[in-house]
């Protein structure tokens, strides 16, 4: 008997904007790893839309069962079990991905943890692959709305930790990886996609 679902409102009313972006992308991709997949609700989402590549899913250990839950619903060929990763702490999976995304999950992760997404990327991508980052970030240590500012006070007093990062930060340690950017993708909601390619 599938257990539980968890279920995201923000997943539901983004997905289709963030398909169409990623659909850019991934038209020759074969293998993509989703750091944060959260829900299971975006795994599931894109693996149905994308057929042709093997999407796996990771979290952190409590999310798993939740994660999984969704997974073996949708029962597809393309989609298998979700794996534990800690960025800080791993285990990063063995092998190379052609794509890497991560949705709704800098804001969320401390400062050090998604630093050390970012840093553990040239480990799992092959040379060429993408990486896509979608959420809320800051340009020139500004906020690009007044429900950004808004959010941001909220993250913080759930947590100290959370806070809409500065995208000059994230390109930076991105750069030093490897990492070109390539496309800023304006999004619904005040949201962006960031897309970086690794090496050539």
């Amino acid at each position: 008997m599938v257990q539980h679902k968890p279920f995201s409102p923000a997943c539901e009313e983004n997905k289709v904007p963030i398909r169409s972006v990623l659909a850019q992308y991934l038209g020759r991709v074969r293998s993509l790893l989703e750091i944060g997949s959260g829900t299971g609700q975006h795994a599931v989402f894109f693996a149905a839309a994308f057929p042709h590549l093997h999407w796996q899913a990771s979290d952190v250990p409590a999310y798993l069962p939740g994660i999984r839950a969704w997974i073996e619903e949708a029962d597809l060929a393309n989609l298998p079990p979700p794996i534990a990763l800690e960025v800080t702490r791993g285990p990063w999976p063995d092998g190379r991905f052609d794509a890497v995304f991560s949705a709704n999950t800098a804001h969320i992760m401390a400062a050090a943890e998604v630093a050390a997404m970012l840093r553990g990327l040239p480990g799992v991508l092959a040379p060429g692959g993408v990486f896509a980052l979608y959420g809320p970030f800051n340009y020139g240590g500004r906020y690009t709305s007044e429900s950004n500012a808004r959010f941001d006070a909220w993250l913080k007093a759930n947590d100290p930790r959370s806070e809409i990062k500065d995208f000059e930060w994230l390109d930076e340690l991105a750069r030093e990886g490897g990492l070109e950017l390539i496309a800023d993708h304006e999004m619904p909601v005040n949201n962006r996609t960031l897309v970086w390619r690794f090496g050539a």
